[in-house]
């Protein structure tokens, strides 16, 4: 280099490449421990991330239980991994989502949240025969479409009724 002030500079900026890349793994652990320590708070965000994360670990169950069972036709398959991944859905909503797994018990979750799982059951089964007597041969992807969109609907109505419908009022101290 003809200019000493440049070879100044480079030194300088890879004293500043180095203090970076050793400060990288410090602000990732405590980008991550804030993310996590936010979304371990029960406002109303937090519990919609949770239950988001539920929802997709749900589907994904669904999804991997129909394939296995699809052999036995679409109805039985469907019903299914409907009842087994709302079971699964509804006890972690119960113990994660809501934490409320000392003021609900197993069963009363099933029976509130599987009452709002059957209405989904319900609502994707008659879409999907709303679209087939639409159309004569509609596409897989419209179909898988139209049930992410009915689920996602439900999937809605399905967090304010478990947040604010049938959440029970704290116990009081005496």
């Amino acid at each position: 280099m003809t200019c000493p002030a440049l070879s100044e500079r480079s030194a300088a900026a890879a004293d500043v490449v180095v203090e970076l890349s050793a400060a990288a793994p410090q602000r990732v652990a405590g980008t991550t421990q804030r993310v996590a320590t936010r979304f371990r708070r029960d406002d109303a965000l937090a519990q919609l991330v949770r239950f988001m994360i539920v929802g997709g670990s749900s589907t994904l169950l669904y999804a991997l239980l129909f394939l296995a069972l699809h052999r036995l036709g679409y109805l039985p398959a469907h019903v299914t991994a409907t009842i087994a991944s709302s079971i699964f859905a509804n006890e972690a909503h119960r113990r994660l989502t809501f934490r409320a797994d000392d003021r609900v018990s197993f069963l009363a979750a099933q029976w509130e949240a599987g009452g709002v799982s059957l209405i989904g059951l319900l609502a994707t089964t008659a879409a999907l025969d709303w679209l087939d007597s639409t159309t004569s041969n509609a596409p897989a992807a419209l179909q898988i479409a139209l049930v992410l969109a009915v689920t996602t609907l439900i999937g809605a109505m399905r967090f304010v009724a478990l947040r604010w419908i049938f959440r029970p009022e704290p116990a009081v101290p005496a």
